[in-house]
């Protein structure tokens, strides 16, 4: 049946009330979205201290009470009014801000939509006063109130007026665990507030400020947990030309979650989701990453406010870059560089245990050593150097490494000799030294602190793998010329783009010509690619190139296949290795970058500490 045309009406002003609720189905779309509101005010405000309570999942009751700047008592009804904030004035303030809020619709959406009371009092003023508001009617009310310096929003109610929105609510678990969640955000953005969150009368956190680095891990262990913290590797990175920094803890990723969910970052204090930044961190993590898995984080980036746009999106979740190839490139290259450090010995190193969350309490005095070995574990970028071997193809490399530990059982000792101390006690290596082999797949090995079993044929297929990585990267892509260039169809603006990227295009292998307005020729590919579809991995990479900037395809495609070439030239399970074949292998995994993962992200050794070990057998109980 066919609708009616609607009938043409006059144009008018919408009321203020109803605008106000408009906005609020942008603003306020459960309660945890309230609770960030609230939340990003009171930090605004300088509050130092901020104590939340809430009731059925925040549906019934939210009281938010902070130690802040307050309001004063002429500004409150002016609070609760529409597009009305004291943190912008002129349009130039949005290049710059550097605030959480910044729109001025939070409180005048939310207390449109619930039954809403601001109580406040300011240090310069004696006297606290309270106004409220209550739905559609939207009618301040003032009234003189007790209260300390600093402010308390109490919101009850929530969608009391507007039934329709209500029923699209889900449990009270589930509301409740959305707020958590951006509890959860805030204290992680500001580790020198103090939180506290109540449900139903029940206290789930109450975080302390943390201002050194253990009282940080603390945090960090109360809100992701413990496995958390004990597989962090801490990022501190910083590039002086562009004024950007990056720091905080990516987690080794043999610490790798099934959903992304502990995953965080920040951008100058703010917690974001940016297509940018989550791709540089996959790229990061692309080789040593077991499939289908998602690394845990919690990073923060510092740049110039006038290079990213808070301001395209009311729910401030996403910003825009002005310069997102350089941002994609300094994550990528930070995260890479500690991912590649992580050596058994780093790895070792930061295994030591962290104090339980009863050992906080501790004097200052037992704390400094937990705070020294923080220190000394951050991971710097360091100049990036090159220990590859020369040579001319990646054939040859494969001729080389499935070599590397011959039936010349002599020459291999003669050169385990040389690597390895006379006397154990005058320093053990970080993987020990081989006891045995197990089944002709594992070696156990004796460490300082235990036992080392490693998967001899993962733990090679790495070794192989980065060899074969430097070589090609000292070797630079080698190009083929095609006998019959490939003619590839594309858009103006693709056309376009690979004409103003052809150096880019060849660094990486391949030869492009503009052939008309939207056509490009193709006549040369890299050597190693020469059968694979290059014509829709040219259309990849110039969509990356539109989307982040970079593109990382055609490195990704070659990679994937050197993993192929060194997990065949690898050795095999089921083979018998001598002592110091063992042992070469060992040494050759404590020099190598990623040795903790094969090619295809699975663990390629796993300590077990003499404390295990007693567990196993009750020792000591």
């Amino acid at each position: 049946m066919q609708k009616e045309p609607l009938q043409p009406s006059s144009i008018h002003l919408l009321t203020p009330q109803l605008a106000n609720q408009i906005a609020a189905g942008e603003v306020v779309e459960r309660p945890a979205s309230v609770v960030k509101e609230l939340l990003e005010n009171s930090l605004d405000a300088g509050a130092r201290s901020v104590t939340l309570e809430v009731e059925q999942g925040g549906v019934r009751l939210i009281r938010l009470r902070d130690d802040g700047s307050g309001v004063s008592k002429d500004d409150l009804p002016l609070a609760l009014s529409r597009h009305a904030t004291s943190k912008i004035t002129v349009l130039e303030d949005l290049e710059a801000v550097m605030s959480l809020g910044f729109r001025g619709e939070a409180l005048a959406s939310i207390s449109s939509v619930s039954r809403l009371t601001l109580t406040s009092r300011p240090r310069h003023q004696d006297q606290a006063w309270s106004v409220t508001a209550e739905g559609r009617d939207m009618e301040p009310e003032m009234a003189p109130a007790a209260h300390p310096h600093g402010s308390t929003v109490e919101v009850r109610d929530l969608f009391f007026n507007t039934p329709a929105r209500r029923k699209f609510l889900r449990t009270e678990k589930t509301e409740f665990n959305h707020l958590e969640e951006v509890v959860r955000r805030l204290a992680l953005s500001r580790f020198d507030v103090s939180f506290t969150l109540t449900h139903n009368a029940r206290t789930l956190y109450q975080l302390r400020p943390a201002v050194s680095e253990l009282e940080r891990e603390r945090r960090l262990s109360q809100l992701l947990g413990q496995p958390f913290i004990e597989h962090a590797l801490v990022v501190d990175m910083q590039a002086e030309a562009s004024g950007l920094r990056l720091y905080g803890w990516i987690t080794q990723p043999t610490h790798s979650r099934s959903q992304a969910d502990q995953q965080y970052f920040f951008v100058n204090g703010r917690i974001i989701k940016d297509k940018v930044v989550s791709h540089a961190v996959r790229q990061a993590y692309q080789d040593v990453l077991y499939n289908g898995r998602h690394p845990a984080f919690v990073l923060y980036l510092e740049l110039d406010p006038a290079l990213v746009d808070v301001n395209v999106h009311p729910t401030k979740h996403e910003v825009r870059f002005r310069e997102s190839r350089l941002v994609h490139d300094f994550i990528y290259r930070s995260l890479h560089r500690v991912i590649a450090q992580m050596t058994p010995a780093t790895v070792l190193e930061q295994a030591a245990p962290i104090p339980h969350q009863a050992e906080f309490a501790s004097s200052d005095a037992s704390a400094q050593a937990p705070e020294q070995q923080f220190s000394q574990n951050r991971f710097y970028l360091p100049p990036q150097t090159s220990s590859a071997p020369s040579a001319s193809a990646v054939q040859r490399q494969i001729a080389q490494y499935g070599q590397l530990y011959p039936d010349d059982r002599n020459a291999v000792v003669a050169s385990v000799n040389e690597a390895m101390p006379a006397d154990a006690v005058d320093g053990t290596p970080p993987l020990g030294f081989a006891l045995a082999q197990l089944h002709g797949v594992y070696i156990l090995s004796q460490s300082s602190t235990g036992l080392i079993l490693v998967d001899m044929h993962a733990a090679h297929e790495r070794i192989v793998y980065e060899r074969m990585k430097l070589a090609l990267t000292d070797e630079r892509l080698r190009s083929q010329p095609l006998l019959v260039p490939v003619s590839l169809s594309v858009s103006r603006r693709e056309a376009d783009l690979a004409e103003e990227q052809q150096e880019l295009f060849a660094r990486l292998g391949f030869g492009l010509q503009r052939l008309g307005d939207e056509t490009l020729g193709i006549r040369e590919v890299p050597v190693y690619l020469a059968k694979a579809d290059v014509q829709q991995l040219v259309r990849d990479v110039l969509a990356d190139l539109f989307e982040l900037g970079d593109s990382r395809r055609i490195e990704n495609h070659i990679n994937e296949l050197l993993g192929t070439m060194a997990c065949h030239g690898a050795v095999r399970a089921n083979r018998q290795l001598t002592l110091a074949e063992m042992n070469a292998l060992l040494r050759d995994m404590e020099q190598t970058e990623r040795s903790g993962q094969c090619n295809h992200g699975r663990p390629t050794w796993v300590p077990l500490s003499m404390t295990e070990l007693d567990k196993l057998f009750l020792r000591g109980q």
